[in-house]
């Protein structure tokens, strides 16, 4: 643990740290970028995620829906993740030992293997299904476990804040 605690202080104290640290407007603008980049992450699955679960755009194509939005997921998913990483590097030994910070993690982890396991598997067939509103089990359980992910990385995400010293 001592070479995870050194790794850890030493973000802290780099340059672009101890900028974000005492910069008046650094962090509020980062966390702000997070936080809309986190709500365009979920709100573009989302979109994906109730196609899979038949709840909405039943009438489209899964290819074409996903094409369209993805890449939006992506990019807002990149925003997010180097906002997230900014953020973490001028308190990274507080959010390394925060829970809310660890679980979040994990919760995201699991989206991107469960969507790993969908792109690999369940879409293998996706000719029979593609226009089709009725979705395979496997593919609504995929949609229903990526919405709950989404929805509960934003949860511990606002976790974080509150219990933060």
């Amino acid at each position: 643990m001592d070479f995870t605690a050194g790794i850890l202080k030493w973000l802290e104290t780099t340059p672009l740290s101890i900028f974000i640290l005492e910069s008046e407007w650094a962090f509020p603008t980062i966390e702000s970028v997070h936080v809309i980049a986190i709500a365009l992450v979920v709100g573009t699955i989302s979109i994906v995620d109730l196609r899979l679960l038949g709840f909405a755009s039943t009438k489209r194509g899964f290819t074409e829906l996903s094409r369209e939005v993805l890449p939006w997921t992506w990019l807002a998913f990149m925003a997010a993740l180097i906002a997230g990483l900014l953020m973490f590097i001028s308190h990274a030994t507080e959010y390394f030992g925060n829970t809310a910070f660890r679980i979040k993690l994990v919760l995201i982890l699991l989206a991107g293997l469960n969507m790993i396991y969908f792109h690999l598997f369940t879409c293998r067939n996706i000719s029979e299904w593609d226009h089709s509103s009725a979705v395979p089990r496997a593919g609504r359980i995929a949609g229903g476990i990526s919405l709950a992910c989404w929805i509960a990385v934003v949860g511990f995400g606002r976790w974080i804040g509150f219990s933060m010293s």
